[in-house]
């Protein structure tokens, strides 16, 4: 596999010992419950990142490093994956590094923040960009779901705020009440063209951004599994991830659910200049 940035970084930019950023690929496709394709996701990003540009408006994040490590193995069950994520992800953060996780699907997200997590020695606030709310505490059996990350973080203790969503069932809703979830949904972000947020005082300052590609609209994002109308605009949602971190700092991250579309590289493109791009609000 190639590496991120590939095309424009220098041999001490991609050099693991003094990056920043690593990026940890995920081709994870296990519980898709509506379109498949996203065990095809990281691949795609990260040959899509070599026609980025290094300067991007802020600034030039890859002059901080960014490395690139072998994908995860996605075999066996899915406790066993996620362990296996949760293991590197804290041997980034351990060292002073950021996570940058490639999905693949969001279930994986359970098992990075858990790295991230420990390493810290803490717990952290998650902020997720996502069409989903994904608090069922399970979904067809399985409670390592997609659609059921947030659930199993939650039950961890770590703080959530969900800004995008806009399918979303009862347990979902009943869920946000029981964990004090911070919210403000699709329609009411879009329709009142809200592009910037306020975290509650007391959210960690630790923050761990979960952006689910399916969060932006259709329009812009139609190479996702569950693609839901009225979503986010491109630049609406980098504008909320980056009010988000203001006074915090960012630990981990991760792009899920991408499945590329062989018809069209844009997606691929658009998904790696979202990477690139909040790279750079954090560097």
């Amino acid at each position: 596999m190639a590496d991120f940035l590939d095309s424009e970084l220098t041999g001490a930019e991609r050099n693991i010992v003094g990056a920043k950023f690593v990026i940890v690929p995920m081709p994870l496709e296990r519980t898709v419950s509506y379109g498949s394709g996203t065990a095809g996701g990281p691949d795609a990003i990260i040959e899509a990142s070599n026609e980025l540009e290094r300067i991007c408006p802020e600034g030039e994040p890859c002059s901080k490093g960014i490395a690139t490590v072998d994908a995860v193995l996605c075999e066996g069950d899915l406790p066993e994956v996620m362990e296996r994520l949760a293991r590197q992800t804290q041997t980034i953060v351990t060292q002073g590094k950021i996570p940058v996780t490639l999905g693949g699907e969001h279930s994986l997200t359970y098992g990075a923040v858990k790295g991230v997590s420990e390493g810290l020695g803490r717990k952290v606030g998650i902020v997720q960009i996502d069409a989903h709310a994904d608090l069922r505490i399970a979904y067809q059996g399985e409670e390592h779901s997609h659609a059921s990350v947030m659930h199993l973080l939650c039950e961890d203790g770590h703080s959530l705020a969900q800004y995008g969503v806009r399918a979303l069932c009862q347990q979902e809703v009943d869920s946000r009440t029981r964990n004090g979830v911070t919210f403000i949904d699709g329609e009411e972000l879009v329709t009142k063209n809200i592009n910037s947020i306020e975290l509650p005082e007391d959210f960690p300052e630790d923050i761990y951004i979960s952006f689910d590609v399916d969060g932006l609209d259709p329009s812009i994002m139609p190479a996702t599994g569950t693609p839901v109308p009225g979503g986010l605009g491109y630049y609406q949602a980098l504008n909320i991830v980056r009010s988000a971190l203001v006074g915090r700092r960012c630990v981990g991250m991760d792009i899920v659910e991408l499945a590329p579309n062989r018809d069209s590289q844009a997606w691929d493109f658009t998904t790696a200049q979202i990477v690139y791009r909040i790279m750079g609000m954090v560097a």
